[in-house]
């Protein structure tokens, strides 16, 4: 196989998958105003691959000389951990801005399951094999590979009681070719993918085997499936002028509400399929390669925040205010924050259970707790910084009429910094901070990889907490022979 071009990315999701937006069926996902822009940045990511300049960086070689994308190449050694940051930075760069669900991000849950390939085997061989084929055959065949994990809330006390399963994903029938799912799922970027990894989200599976079983199922969907509907959010960014909001009329992702109207999933594309244990390990292990990527995204968001702190005061002068060096430190301290947990995380990695190298888990979900947790504050800090005219400026239109031109300049203009130009970086901070894309943006991030209790509790389960027991034990003179209690 070869490296796809972006041309080949959009003919091949234009399959005559069902996607409906805005009250309309959509007929071509790659030219449709609501999606274009996101499918030109996939399409863009895909041609860069065959760039000189970024070809050593963008792909990697497997062992029998195939050529692929270096996001797709399961990490061996720190090395390749250190190349897959570099991929990530180097795509951004390239862009300008950040985007989430294209593919790197997500492809690192497989390889968790992957991690579980003995266990898988336990319940029966075919599923470890098929992990093995769908982890090469997306590295091989360039898919844009995503995710399906939220479930719609319904009313989880009734299935945790084994009484009904609601709106949940689950299996309704099996036969000779395979599994017949019926359920929903929300995912970003689906109707524009080629495949999702569908998985449940049940973190309660005590109403017992019998009764939970039909939902405890993991497998690879090809997104223009039969039966498979597509029911998108309205674009945040569409219609907009993009010298107004050139965030999000370039990297609004959309997100979608998956229908799985009795879904055929083919046996070769089950991954596990009645077994708790297997779904009970997917849910606690799912992040521990994709958190990487994600908190790569909240660095260079950090990034922005100062970039964009940082020309505000300067071009109105107040840069050596010690208040505004105060908080432009505290800015950085965020950066440099996120920026060493991640650092941390390769130079401690850790080898998986299957054999491949994870970051360091403990730094790798703290340094996620401490991105998202701290990012609010760290905005509203550069709100304080741009200051009220944030709010208050006129459109680019507005600003560029002949009629009142004139004023613009006079009111608008400071030192070196021209009406336009000043007026084209307040745009870039409003979209960035208080426009509709932006309170999405942060609420996205927030709960895109899990909830936010679900985060602690995995930088709690990943932190070993023996050696400080120790030292306090040492210290206080206490008797090593005491058990310790968990909850």
């Amino acid at each position: 196989m070869t490296l796809m071009t972006g041309k080949d990315y959009k003919e091949t999701i234009n399959d005559g998958r069902e996607v409906y937006i805005d009250g309309e069926k959509v007929t071509n996902v790659a030219e449709h105003p609501a999606f274009k822009p996101i499918v030109d940045v996939k399409a863009r990511m895909y041609d860069m691959a065959y760039e000189p300049h970024h070809k050593n960086i963008l792909t990697t070689t497997l062992k029998d000389g195939e050529i692929v994308s270096r996001a797709y190449k399961a990490p061996t050694t720190k090395d390749d951990l250190s190349a897959i940051r570099t991929h990530v930075e180097t795509i951004l760069d390239d862009l300008g801005g950040v985007v989430y669900r294209v593919g790197d991000e997500t492809i690192g849950e497989m390889w968790s399951l992957y991690d579980a390939k003995d266990k898988l085997n336990e319940i029966d061989p075919t599923y470890a094999k098929n992990i093995e084929y769908h982890i090469d055959r997306v590295a091989r065949k360039d898919l844009f590979h995503v995710s399906a994990n939220t479930d719609p809330k319904g009313d989880r006390s009734k299935l945790f009681a084994g009484k009904n399963g609601g709106t949940l994903l689950h299996v309704v029938e099996e036969n000779d070719k395979g599994i017949i799912v019926k359920g929903a799922k929300f995912e970003t970027a689906a109707a524009y993918a080629h495949q999702a990894f569908v998985k449940p989200t049940i973190l309660d599976w005590n109403a017992g085997e019998d009764t939970m079983a039909p939902f405890a199922c993991g497998f690879i969907c090809d997104m223009g499936s039969p039966g498979l509907k597509h029911i998108c959010r309205t674009s945040l960014g569409q219609d907009k002028n993009p010298t107004d909001y050139p965030i999000s009329t370039k990297f609004e992702e959309i997100d979608t509400l998956l229908i799985f109207d009795h879904v055929l999933i083919p046996w070769e594309n089950v991954l596990f399929h009645r077994s708790l244990a297997s779904a009970a390990y997917i849910r606690s292990t799912l992040h521990r390669y994709s958190a990487f990527n994600y908190v790569l995204r909240m660095l260079r968001r950090a990034d922005y925040l100062i970039g964009t702190a940082a020309l505000n005061v300067e071009q109105t002068g107040l840069t050596q205010l010690q208040a505004v060096k105060e908080k432009l430190s505290q800015l950085i301290g965020y950066r440099e924050g996120i920026n060493a947990f991640l650092t941390a995380a390769v130079a401690n990695a850790e080898q998986s259970p299957g054999g491949l190298m994870m970051p360091n888990q403990s730094l790798l979900y703290n340094g996620r707790v401490f991105a998202l947790s701290q990012f609010p504050a760290m905005a509203h800090l550069t709100r304080e910084l741009v200051g009220g005219q944030l709010a208050v400026t006129p459109d680019y239109n507005t600003m560029s009429d002949p009629v009142i031109k004139d004023y613009i300049d006079e009111y608008y203009a400071v030192g070196d910094w021209g009406a336009q130009e000043r007026g084209k970086l307040l745009y870039f901070a409003r979209d960035l901070l208080n426009s509709s894309y932006a309170g999405h943006r942060t609420t996205f991030e927030l709960f895109a990889q899990s909830p936010p209790f679900a985060q602690q509790l995995a930088a709690f389960t990943n932190f070993d907490m023996e050696k400080q027991r120790e030292l306090v034990r040492k210290a206080a003179d206490l008797t090593p022979s005491i058990p310790v209690t968990s909850a």
